[in-house]
């Protein structure tokens, strides 16, 4: 299975399948992410700043899982992994539905069909959310590596929320990397900026 977008959080009920517009689907973010790395991955010298060109064109699903693939050294495991795991959950899923004893017969088969409906859906949302989880690693990787001191984005969502999984990463790290996220003003443009406070 490849990477592709698939849409935000499906809801699954006996009633219907509704979507949780607040749970976007990771794979939105993860051509930001592979930016942050092109900007970041390279040789640095001390007290010279760094700026890149994050206006640069989208890639396509191709170009975008190769780059992923660059900085996701497994991959291939991670992937196969997600899809036997989400296999896993929506067999249990399907058991549940069938079992239980709130619904009668016809909502228990509504259900079932609903999961079923939603079984591609399920696994592709999965996949992209491990390799978004992946790249932002590497990110965090590379930002502890390169004891960069702070990065600047323009304000955007997209921004923002990669910033903010980095800043999640780095916190969670064996001897966690201490982060200021914040958003300022410069010549009538808003910017984010993650501050690296101790290395």
């Amino acid at each position: 299975m490849h990477i592709k977008y698939i849409g935000p959080k499906p809801l699954i009920s006996h009633t219907g399948i509704t979507f949780d517009r607040n749970k976007e689907d990771k794979f939105v973010y993860l051509n930001i992410a592979v930016q942050f790395i092109k900007a970041i991955d390279h040789e640095y010298y001390e007290d010279r700043k760094y700026i890149y060109n994050m206006s640069s064109p989208r890639l396509s699903n191709d170009q975008l899982e190769d780059e992923i693939k660059k900085c996701c050294k497994n991959y291939q495991q991670l992937v196969d992994h997600q899809e036997h795991c989400i296999e896993d959950e929506v067999h249990e899923e399907l058991e549940r539905a069938r079992e239980n004893l709130t619904l009668n017969s016809i909502e228990r088969e509504v259900l079932e069909n609903n999961i079923r409906i939603m079984h591609d859906y399920l696994i592709q949302r999965s996949i992209n959310k491990a390799v978004y989880y992946c790249v932002i690693e590497r990110l965090a990787e590379l930002v502890k590596k390169d004891n960069l001191d702070y990065i600047v984005a323009p304000m955007f969502e997209t921004f923002v929320h990669v910033l903010h999984s980095v800043e999640g990463v780095l916190a969670e790290q064996k001897f966690p990397i201490d982060t200021n996220l914040e958003i300022f003003e410069e010549n009538s443009q808003l910017f984010v900026k993650l501050d690296i406070i101790n290395h």
